[in-house]
């Protein structure tokens, strides 16, 4: 087993049950999409035997957990995230003796495993949807089933229950023949929405979530869990019913009023995950609960991240991530950085002194951040901003969450065609968005696509520049389920492994910086120069400890910002750098000169 270096906490930090020093404070997650990480049996789709033949990998690079997203049962419609069951694996990524092989291996590199939990919906074919289709079954209630609107016939347009979107393009409601009624779907058709108002419903997840506690896993991601509570009035009716006391939103441009306000953080929300700590987590240790968090503030991560009320862990927030959308995830604009500076003070803020945070700006649902907000123009531009942006995300306080390629700089995919394409959302929504309500022309939409579609984060993992990049054996006659990027020969595992100078090496020592210096763990974080369009910088400290970090999030020379200049008053000793992705003796001159050249970063101790 495999004893990282740590330093031992303050003990005013974290707490779970019986633990006051969790793991997770200064740990650092990894994502694995496991269709896109390695193939072992060369059938195009990555699976349990090949993580666990990449184990030794991750352990190199010195995270402390891995994050699978769902290798559960699932027809596969959004890519796992439609379990048909629970409590088995898909024959598309192997079967639980191969999930009990990695969680062994894992467990003896000193490595824990955190699964992908989905229980906003399941799949419909799932065996409680497909007996909640007879209105008698002890299971009726279990989604959330409505008659058509009064006054139309069911199943024509217009008769859905209210006017409510789906997430995936179209109604959020699907006519069922057989019942001859409509469930809810925020997601794909294929997802219907669980009754979290159904306590049976709430029992059997809890029971489904012991069984894996019990069988060796670490911990779960809880997939848009901050949907499960859902607005409704004092007769159980959801905004827009008929005779509905709550009153839907607009239609808008897309035909669809949006769920999301009487969806997301509803009214029950802290009940239901105080009751699944209750019953799921209650006298177990060293574990790990991180939910995704749609529509949830700072203020109330705050409030659901802290340890007295007994509910998450952490959470991922989402404002950060759409600092550049306006409106709709497919209207791009250039990052204004004051506003992601504001996003992420805001979110350090609010657990200034209780809560935690989550640090991310890659998963399987983003865009490469390196093609989103660095440069890719040369390879070595590429390299130092991908380092820049790694070193600007790592030093804020929090647990660190690393997805699968971001280590070596994968960019996104560079699709051109639509055929290119397989994500759900993606595909929907350009039909959506173009053929029926034509709010986007073909062109523009494409470009969308292009720079935030969820394929770019999914190509496939590279791991040397051989004909599908090592992901599979070059000699497979089965292609990989995505195409490979072309860019696998500049941008792989192989040429970086042993390369000092790579973003690999770079993530190592920013691993090992939170692995072993309390001020980058737990610090008290502080932004300065706020209106700087270019230059992020903030500080952290801890009793008598503080560093000072800066990035030139630009591609060009920038002058010091005040505030930094005015902390570097006593002039600047590479010395008394803890990590820098430039020479220190050439940052220093650029410092001298009250400059920084293109996406300089370092951390640098006052």
């Amino acid at each position: 087993m495999i004893t990282r270096q740590r330093q031992a906490e303050p003990k005013a930090i974290q707490s779970t049950e019986g633990n006051p020093n969790p793991w997770w404070v200064n740990a650092v997650v990894y994502q694995i999409y496991p269709r896109s990480f390695q193939d072992s049996n060369d059938d195009g789709y990555g699976d349990l035997k090949g993580i666990t033949s990449r184990l030794d990998y991750l352990a190199n690079l010195g995270v402390d957990a891995i994050w699978l997203s769902p290798i559960y049962c699932s027809p596969q419609d959004d890519n796992g995230y439609d379990i048909s069951n629970y409590r088995d694996i898909d024959p598309l990524f192997g079967t639980l003796s191969d999930m009990d092989e990695l969680l062994g291996r894992a467990h003896e590199l000193g490595m824990r495993i955190i699964m992908d939990l989905v229980v906003n919906h399941t799949s419909d074919e799932h065996a409680w949807f497909q007996a909640s289709r007879d209105p008698n079954s002890p299971y009726a209630d279990w989604y959330w089933w409505r008659p058509a609107r009064e006054g139309f016939t069911p199943g024509t347009p217009g008769a859905e229950p209210n006017r409510w979107g789906g997430s995936f393009g179209g109604s959020a409601w699907q006519y069922d023949e057989k019942r001859g009624e409509y469930y809810l779907h925020t997601f794909s058709t294929k997802q219907p929405d669980l009754n979290w108002e159904n306590p049976k419903v709430r029992a059997a997840v809890y029971d489904m979530m012991n069984w894996w506690l019990d069988r060796g896993v670490d911990g779960f991601r809880m997939d848009v869990i901050t949907l499960i509570s859902k607005q409704i009035d004092e007769a159980g009716r959801l905004p827009g019913e008929s005779h509905s006391l709550i009153q839907d939103l607009p239609v808008g441009e897309e035909g669809f009023s949006s769920p999301w306000p009487f969806s997301m953080d509803g009214p029950r929300l802290d009940e239901f995950l105080k009751e699944m700590r209750s019953q799921v987590f209650e006298g177990r240790q060293n574990y790990l609960t991180v939910g995704e968090g749609q529509g949830i503030s700072p203020k109330r991560n705050e409030t659901i991240t802290d340890p007295a009320n007994k509910e998450l862990d952490m959470i991922f927030l989402f404002d950060h991530v759409g600092v550049d959308q306006r409106g709709t995830k497919w209207n791009m604009v250039p990052l204004h950085l004051p506003d992601l500076k504001h996003a992420m003070a805001e979110q350090q803020g609010a657990v200034k002194s209780k809560g935690w945070a989550s640090l991310y700006f890659n998963n399987h649902d983003q865009p490469r951040s390196l093609s989103r907000w660095g440069d890719t123009s040369t390879p070595k531009l590429r390299i130092k901003s991908a380092k820049a942006l790694a070193l600007l995300l790592h030093m804020h306080k929090g647990t660190p969450y690393v997805y699968q390629g971001e280590e070596i700089g994968m960019t996104n995919a560079g699709f051109t065609r639509l055929e290119q394409y397989q994500d759900l959302e993606s595909i929907n929504a350009y039909h959506q968005r173009v053929d029926v309500a034509h709010v986007q022309d073909s062109a523009s939409m494409m470009t969308s696509l292009a720079k935030v579609s969820r394929d770019n984060s999914r190509t496939p993992m590279q791991w040397d520049d051989s004909r599908y990049a090592g992901f599979a054996d070059p000699s497979s006659p089965t292609r990989p389920w995505l195409s490979v990027n072309p860019n696998k020969s500049e941008i792989n595992v192989a040429c970086e492994l042993e390369d000092p100078a790579s973003v690999f090496s770079f993530y190592r020592r920013l691993i090992r910086l939170r692995h072993t210096n309390n001020v980058v763990s737990t610090g008290m974080f502080h932004m300065i120069d706020n209106d700087d369009e270019h230059v992020y910088a903030f500080t952290r400290s801890l009793e008598n400890h503080r560093l000072l970090v800066v990035v030139n999030v630009s591609s060009s020379m920038r002058p010091l910002p005040a505030e930094t200049t005015e902390l570097l008053t006593n002039g600047f000793e590479p010395s008394q750098l803890l990590i820098s992705n430039e020479d220190g003796d050439a940052l220093a001159r650029h410092i001298t000169d009250g400059m920084l050249s293109p996406w300089d970063a370092f951390v640098y101790q006052l």
